[in-house]
């Protein structure tokens, strides 16, 4: 499989979703492999948390803002890639960050930013392709919090 860092574009609509699907089962296969591997989940004392919030400066290792209130302890490495519960392996990072970087692989990452600022720009120009996502994207999202409000 190609890298995206590469530079490689690919040929068709087809290939692009290949390449998609094989990031994802990658990232499912390396969950399904670590699952098999008895490891809990340890709680943070304060103090580790503090550690942890200082080696970003106070800000979201994901974005890069300020983190004031509630933050969350990100694994660098995801506890489902095998990531282990230790103050070097967690950042600091908003709940909203943390949420949507979810447990991606790298690459996986990397390439949703990339179709995430594309498709920005296509909404900021109001092309045909910006406007129907725009439109999907507000129901969606009015679907979700609906769905929350509900809970």
């Amino acid at each position: 499989m190609k890298n995206m860092r590469d530079n490689w574009i690919p040929g068709s609509i087809e290939e692009y979703r290949e390449y998609l699907l094989n990031l994802h089962r990658e990232r499912k296969e390396t969950k399904t492999r670590n699952r098999t591997v008895e490891r809990r989940r340890k709680s943070l004392t304060l103090k580790g948390r503090r550690q942890i919030l200082d080696k970003t400066g106070s800000k979201c290792h994901i974005c890069g803002g300020e983190i004031h209130g509630h933050w969350q302890a990100d694994h660098v490495l995801a506890h489902s890639g095998g990531g282990v519960h230790s103050t070097d392996n967690y950042l600091a990072a908003h709940p909203m960050c943390n949420n949507y970087r979810w447990d991606y692989i790298a690459e996986e990452f990397q390439e949703i930013l990339r179709l995430g600022v594309w498709l920005r720009t296509q909404i900021e120009r109001a092309t045909q392709v910006g406007r129907f996502a725009a439109d999907e994207f507000i129901k969606h999202e009015k679907r979700r919090l609906a769905r929350r409000k509900q809970e």
